[in-house]
């Protein structure tokens, strides 16, 4: 009855205020996106939710190449210190305000300078922001920037309203006013989020739903119900036991696409009290943990096997991965012997923060049980994700299960989790070694000279292991036949331009 009333509720939601004729389409979502500010935000669900409101300076198409939205083109100076960037005219934004070269300055400029930012680390390469011309702006930067194009394919490329972001300050995110095909009509949190078709969109010929309605619905089970009932239309991050219900259902589609990101354990060693554990002080400790799991069985057991074990930030298939250090095998005489190296005689507990969901706890139950076995007792405590965040960040935590969604250059997977005193170094890891090579691989250009940076880099985190990487998962997206257009993207992000509803 509760998945019923549910069900009906979304489908009253989608209804309520437009008229019946208009199209709406009921997304639902596995939480509830933080601030829908692109300069403050930093949830992986924000980012479904900003693909239909925010444009970007450049996307990504199905095979990772870059592709122009907000601008036409772009080129790097020959010392690969200012990259110039052409706009594409005629946008405008949500409030009717033109998307010029000065828009863009501003909008970059307060990703670089707005306090509480998490942008400001992915263009800490930019000085300054100069306007060529009206629909021209070129960024001058401290240093060459390799991933700098590939930031702009992500939040730190949204541009924003600068009236409406001078007028709201940090409550922009109440009422976001962007340049995408939607513009917002409501929020109720932990409820809804409703958006409308923007008619001034650039592209708007493209754009063939009146309506959106984001609901964020936690249980994956209620979120299933819904959508074979007919009360939502999309829902993102399918279980992967429920694959087959959904193959099995002709009223029904499945998209699966291996993610650009990672699920780990990030283990706290460098943050207050929390840190002063065997597994926070010793990284043999850790490399015990480490080979203590069975990945391929944490696979099989939890996920029917659907997802691809992993030891490193990039996927076994991207063209960054290091074959030279392959997804260990579970050895348990060596976890052993690592824990005797370090002097660790006795078992010890430790608090394992775990976000809330099916998935993510059958996860953590298993590694329990793996790491029972060499006497590290994971104590499982089950958390709200916005809340799991902000205790990551004070560091109240010893092990945190935490997904990364990705990011399309392998620099976005990396750099903020573990450079000294970045935004997203919850681990609380410093390393002079791995803070060079961080940098140097955001200097060279060429990908084989990246790339062997990065082995480096890979010897020495895995070494360390600040976050233990266990698997990567298939983006599951599962809708209904009705919805023609929808494409697979390898950021898993639901792209709503093109989508028709039959």
């Amino acid at each position: 009855m509760k998945i019923l009333r549910l069900a009906a509720l979304a489908a009253l939601l989608a209804i309520a205020g437009p008229a019946l004729a208009e199209t709406t389409l009921r997304i639902g979502l596995a939480e509830d996106p933080d601030v829908l500010d692109p300069t403050l935000a930093r949830t992986y669900v924000g980012r479904i939710v900003f693909a239909a409101v925010c444009d970007k300076l450049f996307d990504i198409d199905e095979k990772l190449n870059v592709v122009p939205q907000l601008a036409l083109s772009h080129e790097t100076a020959a010392d690969g210190k200012a990259v110039t960037i052409k706009l594409r005219p005629g946008v405008k934004f949500h409030d009717g305000e033109p998307l010029d070269a000065e828009a863009a300055k501003y909008s970059l400029e307060r990703h670089l300078t707005m306090t509480g930012s998490f942008r400001k680390p992915e263009l800490a390469a930019v000085d300054r922001i100069e306007v060529v011309d009206p629909l021209t702006i070129r960024l001058a930067l401290k240093t060459p920037f390799a991933p700098l194009i590939a930031q702009l394919t992500d939040r730190a490329g949204m541009m924003v309203s600068p009236r409406a972001a001078k007028a709201a300050g940090d409550r922009f995110g109440l009422h976001p006013v962007c340049a995408g095909p939607y513009k917002f009509v409501e929020r109720v949190q932990q409820d809804r989020i409703v958006f409308e078709k923007f008619a001034d969109y650039w592209n708007k010929d493209n754009v063939h739903i009146d309506r959106l309605v984001y609901l964020p619905i936690v249980d994956s089970t209620v979120r299933l119900a819904n959508l074979q009932s007919g009360g939502l239309d999309l829902i993102e991050r399918l279980l992967a036991t429920d694959i087959k219900d959904v193959r099995g259902d002709p009223r029904l589609k499945l998209s699966a696409a291996l993610e650009l990101g990672y699920q780990g354990l990030t283990l706290n060693i460098g943050k207050g009290e929390a840190a002063k554990t065997p597994l926070g002080q010793s990284a043999k400790v850790r490399q015990a943990l480490s080979y203590a799991i069975d990945r391929e069985a944490l696979s099989q057991v939890v996920f029917n096997g659907e997802f691809v074990p992993g030891n490193q930030w990039v996927n076994p298939e991207h063209p960054y991965y290091q074959a030279s250090f392959p997804v260990p095998k579970r050895d348990v005489a060596k976890a052993k012997a690592l824990l005797q190296e370090a002097g660790v005689t006795a078992g010890f507990p430790i608090d394992f923060m775990v976000p809330k969901g099916p998935e993510t706890q059958a996860v953590a139950e298993v590694i329990q049980a793996m790491a029972g076995e060499i006497g590290i007792d994971m104590k499982i405590r089950v958390t709200e994700f916005a809340t799991s965040l902000k205790q990551a960040e004070s560091g109240e935590y010893q092990a945190y299960l935490l997904a990364w969604s990705g990011r399309t250059d392998p620099d976005g997977n990396v750099y903020i989790f573990h450079k000294c005193n970045a935004p997203q170094d919850y681990a609380g890891y410093c390393s002079p070694q791995a803070d060079k090579l961080l940098d140097d691989a955001r200097i060279v250009a060429d990908p084989a000279q990246r790339k062997g940076i990065y082995e480096k880099l890979t010897k020495i985190i895995l070494e360390d292991d600040p976050i233990v990487y266990l698997y990567h998962r298939r983006v599951l997206i599962a809708y209904t036949a009705r919805l023609d257009g929808y494409r697979s993207m390898p950021d898993g992000l639901v792209r709503v331009v093109g989508l028709k509803l039959k």
